[in-house]
């Protein structure tokens, strides 16, 4: 939004202040932005380089941007408390571009809790308090970090029961789509959100997704969906004419994959009797082209509702055995499960799956507001922090170290994120070796130093399956 584009006006209130507090003769200010824990050990580092394209690359102070926060901040405090000295100077002597480098870790990296992911400083000794000011912004990025987090803790989920139960692991890019554009704040969270999920997957219904990752990591075509059914296009013919609906989405779209959601009023009732029964030759006689389709039960207890729809499917259609002893029904014929799916549930759904011997490859997922929506930057508890400062020539390190909260103390000095016999360990006060250094400089001076593709994303990210 075009009210949104001043980088003077996105950060919060008292960060407008703190050009007056710090020490007389501060030069320099660095800070670095870390994970201190939270629901999963580590964390997918994804969206750094959004936020740097969409705001900091290029000239981003002008005498417009300047006299706009000057007024919104005098009416906002009440006095002439922004400075408009320091932004000024920033236009004509870098000619509006952000005098800061950035190092941070390679997108994509999985990397332990409690580890540096990025730094930040200001190049310029007459800026030090521009470091702090880009706060606001940049921990923003715990968002995207927290989404491909949690998609990747999904995608282990499901590649742990495909290793036990299929044939073959060749679908699992496939096995978490993405439903959750309705669920998220707003566009731009579900293009944000929606292309962290497709750091470990495929399948998207979040259309903004590919936008993103199309105009700001460089793939064409990053997920891909199929025709499928909603309640609308199903209820509109009537309770008594189901039969209909589900041939008409059969007669519309004769090859390929196609999803039919089914519970519109028995699910069980339609899947014995319509799918099973009245419209089994069709069914059959589709999958003669290789052509499959996806029936969604849509309500009811997951792993109860799934498993029965399975053995419903099974009594009507038959199944076979694969080479890990688990149930399989006709290639043309799967189940997809999108109500009630989340990291908490998934694994109890695929238990049940197991236990009554059907392969977890007769199943894909879809995913929404817990994908997208149900998390906070508390998930991983993200912090950006102050570690290191230079005050008349002098370099100090700084810390906090609160007597009431240790999980909140802070990281001393100049940081380096390095591995050490294959394990992430952040240096801390300039004790690191700068040639192990895994943080890369990606921007300095307004300028993008490394740009990465959502494939070179993919390929960092990806799960060992054998584990």
């Amino acid at each position: 939004m075009a009210c949104f584009d001043n980088i003077l006006l996105c950060t919060d209130s008292y960060k407008v202040t703190h050009h007056f507090q710090y020490p007389e003769g501060t030069t320099q200010v660095y800070s670095y932005f870390e994970s201190r824990g939270g629901k999963f050990p580590t964390v997918t580092f994804f969206g750094l380089q959004y936020i740097l394209k969409k705001w900091l690359v290029g000239k981003v102070v002008s005498e417009e941007k300047i006299q706009e926060a000057k007024e919104l901040y005098k009416l906002h405090f009440a006095s002439d408390i922004f400075n408009e000295d320091g932004w000024r100077y920033i236009l004509k002597k870098h000619n509006g571009l952000i005098p800061l480098r950035i190092k941070a870790v390679p997108e994509g990296s999985v990397v332990p809790v409690k580890n540096v992911l990025f730094t930040v400083e200001n190049t310029d000794p007459n800026v030090p308090w521009l470091t702090n000011w880009f706060e606001t912004l940049l921990v923003q990025i715990w968002y995207p970090t927290t989404v491909a987090t949690n998609s990747r803790a999904m995608k282990t989920i499901i590649a742990k029961y495909l290793s036990e139960t299929a044939d073959s692991m060749g679908g699992l890019p496939f096995k978490l789509h993405d439903f959750g554009f309705r669920g998220t704040s707003s566009v731009e969270s579900a293009g944000i959100g929606g292309a962290a999920h497709l750091v470990n997957f495929v399948g998207t219904d979040t259309v903004a997704s590919l936008v993103m990752a199309r105009h700001y990591y460089g793939c064409e075509m990053a997920g891909f969906s199929i025709p499928a059914a909603e309640h609308s296009t199903i209820t509109t013919w009537g309770k008594n004419h189901e039969k209909e609906a589900f041939a008409n989405m059969l007669h519309k779209f004769p090859k390929g994959l196609v999803a039919v959601v089914s519970d519109s009023f028995d699910i069980f009732n339609a899947c014995e009797n319509v799918w099973g029964k009245e419209l089994k030759d069709m069914v059959e006689k589709r999958g003669q082209s290789e052509s499959t389709l996806v029936i969604r039960p849509d309500s009811g207890d997951p792993p109860e509702i799934v498993v029965k729809v399975l053995n419903i499917l099974e009594k009507c259609f038959g199944s076979t055995i694969n080479s890990k002893g688990y149930k399989m029904l006709p290639p043309y014929l799967r189940v997809i499960q999108g109500d009630g799916i989340s990291y908490e549930t998934l694994q109890g759904i695929l238990d049940k799956v197991k236990e009554n011997n059907w392969s977890s490859d007769n199943l894909v997922f879809g995913c929404g507001g817990s994908l997208l929506q149900k998390v906070h930057r508390d998930t991983q508890k993200f912090a950006f922090k102050c570690s290191y400062c230079v005050i008349n020539g002098v370099g100090k390190d700084v810390f906090k170290a609160p007597i009431t909260d240790p999980g909140k103390n802070s990281k001393k000095g100049k940081l380096t994120l390095e591995l050490e016999d294959g394990t992430y360990v952040t240096r801390q006060g300039g004790t690191g070796n700068p040639e192990k250094d895994l943080l890369v400089p990606v921007f300095e001076n307004g300028i993008l130093l490394k740009e990465y593709t959502l494939d070179e994303i993919r390929k960092r990210a990806e799960v060992d399956e054998a584990k």
